[in-house]
């Protein structure tokens, strides 16, 4: 098929104007190429990681320590597609690590508009959410490419989809939807039976 503009024009799902680099909490999920079921399995009612799932895990852990305003919450990586919350710290320093102080929820003034920095939506902020799910999977794709020895393969989906946390109470049903992720993955969306 040719190239259509109006057709193949990929359209951000990104909030307009909001600044994705301010402190506040993420819930974002992730999905493998094609949905193909990468990580690991469900057995019984939890996750069982072959050696790319151990991969995603431990470069997700690593996340902190290249971002330092980044703390991480609830995680979970399924077969085919990873959740997960960040929780962003805005007063916390670039430079060496610092005990969290509680978060301002970034639904309070939300959508906020991006501080004048000649930053467009489609670039990437430096230390913003795009930043971190871009290193993460780079990192991924690198050391899973690496192990199965063919450099290029696509690990991820392009893109990937981000809730903004609007304050504690969705934090707790976020939490409580990733920890119950494993046990219902016959339900899934993502599952290989329902793609």
């Amino acid at each position: 098929m040719p190239y259509q503009p109006d057709h193949h024009h990929r359209q951000s799902v990104r909030l307009r104007d909001f600044d994705y680099a301010r402190g506040g909490g993420y819930f974002v999920t992730l999905c493998a190429w094609q949905r193909e079921c990468l990580f690991g399995d469900v057995h019984d009612v939890g996750m069982r990681l072959n050696d790319f799932g151990m991969v995603v895990g431990e470069c997700w852990a690593a996340i902190p320590e290249h971002f330092p305003h980044v703390q991480l919450d609830a995680f979970v990586v399924m077969p085919n597609h990873v959740h997960g919350v960040l929780l962003f710290d805005h007063r916390h320093s670039a430079v060496g690590a610092q005990h969290a102080a509680p978060l301002q929820w970034a639904a309070h003034k939300m959508p906020e508009p991006m501080e004048k920095r000649g930053i467009t939506p489609n670039n990437v902020i430096p230390g913003s959410l795009g930043a971190v799910v871009r290193s993460f999977k780079s990192a991924v794709t690198k050391r899973i490419n690496t192990m199965r020895d063919n450099p290029g393969c696509p690990v991820w989906q392009r893109n990937y989809h981000e809730h903004v946390i609007r304050d504690e109470r969705d934090l707790y049903a976020i939490r409580q939807y990733i920890a119950d992720n494993p046990a219902k993955w016959a339900l899934d969306d993502n599952h290989p039976t329902r793609i």
